[in-house]
């Protein structure tokens, strides 16, 4: 299949009316939020086209969803996801903070790595839970020391704690291993805390990396995960996501209010069951793309901004770029936006380890992306 990131114009993606299209001025280049600048998986299209024709418009309802997760999990990923242990949630945040009021209580402690996707600390903050950080190692793994001294600290007095683990990472692209997991599920039952996984980013792991789902590791069944086709498929716009309980979790899930599923839009679980159900040929064309954009992205850097660091991630289509050598202060996004005219994400909305640094979308053309960086030198 045609590399899809290359197949819309500049100006075909500025007829969109989404927040990556409107947040900025149409000279602004945007590559702040997670929207590919892709067109819709043709089965994608067929689903929805057939849904509209046929006016299936009304509430959520059905396990097609589910089925069409559990076949693509099975195939790509070897895990035997149990349809009767999952459930519809609006999406990823949404179902994460449900599956917190499951399993903890106001005030308890939720464990997370930053630097990380930004949404965790309001939505966990709103909840009415604590947020404790235990950054990543300067290698962008998980720190196990930390995590069990966290751990302990955190259920201390016989409170109950969670920890929200972002897999793969967001924004260092990290893809955590068989053994990190496998050892996150020791200490989790080691001191009694309930992790749930963001793993929305699970379908967009690069050529030559594997993607291990935390519920497939041995001891990880008292857990969570939250899965959805937003990320692989672009499909931010269809509300639907899934959480999907571990063996001894599943009474847990089986409490889940009737009511968080009403906000589902079942026309998004169809486009989302296509997806999973038959996406895999555009996917892996799309992992190619974004593979070649990952080295056009290290190639772009070393020759017009070598002081900026940039580790290449095994998965997501976001880049972790370290701009402390430029001398930009905290916020870099500022002088790459008023002088360069091109949007990315502060790194300190990202918590610990984001000072200095920002992330960059790499999910839009070579032409784009070249345009973009070369935008980047000239600001600075």
């Amino acid at each position: 299949m045609i590399d899809p990131l290359n197949e819309l114009s500049l100006e075909d993606l500025r007829r969109r009316t989404s927040a990556k299209w409107r947040e900025y001025p149409a000279d602004v280049l945007p590559l702040w939020i997670a929207e590919m600048d892709v067109p819709l998986a043709p089965p994608i299209i067929a689903s929805l086209r057939e849904a509209l024709e046929l006016g299936d418009t009304g509430y959520a309802s059905g396990t097609d969803y589910a089925e069409s997760l559990a076949g693509f999990a099975r195939a790509r990923w070897g895990w035997e996801v149990d349809v009767a242990h999952t459930a519809i949630v609006p999406d990823v945040m949404q179902g994460a903070v449900a599956v917190l009021d499951l399993v903890t209580a106001p005030g308890d402690t939720v464990v997370v790595n930053p630097p990380v996707y930004p949404p965790f600390y309001p939505f966990v903050e709103h909840a009415g839970r604590q947020v404790v950080d235990v950054p990543l190692d300067d290698g962008f793994r998980l720190d196990l020391d930390a995590l069990d001294t966290a751990f302990a600290q955190a259920v201390a007095g016989g409170r109950s704690a969670a920890y929200l683990l972002c897999s793969p990472h967001n924004p260092t692209g990290t893809v955590h291993t068989a053994d990190e997991l496998a050892a996150v599920a020791d200490l989790a039952a080691i001191h009694g805390v309930r992790v749930i996984a963001d793993e929305i980013h699970a379908p967009v792991v690069l050529p030559g990396h594997r993607f291990v789902p935390y519920l497939s590791v041995p001891r990880a069944g008292s857990g969570f995960s939250l899965l959805s086709a937003s990320k692989g498929w672009n499909l931010a716009g269809l509300k639907a996501a899934l959480a999907v309980a571990g063996p001894e979790a599943a009474t847990d899930l089986a409490r889940l209010p009737e009511e968080v599923g009403h906000g589902v839009s079942h026309v998004g679980m169809i486009g989302h069951a296509a997806a999973f159900r038959d996406g895999g040929e555009w996917l892996d064309a799309l992992l190619d793309g974004v593979a070649a954009n990952t080295r056009l992205l290290t190639d772009l850097l070393s020759r017009h901004l070598p002081d900026v660091r940039y580790r290449p991630g095994e998965g997501t289509y976001l880049a972790w770029l370290d701009c402390r050598g430029l001398g930009l202060g905290d916020d870099p996004t500022s002088a790459f936006l008023e002088r360069g005219r091109v949007a990315l994400l502060p790194g300190p909305d990202f918590g610990e380890g984001g000072r200095g640094h920002a992330r960059l979308n790499l999910a839009t053309s070579r032409h784009v992306l070249t345009e973009a960086v070369e935008r980047m030198s000239r600001a600075v």
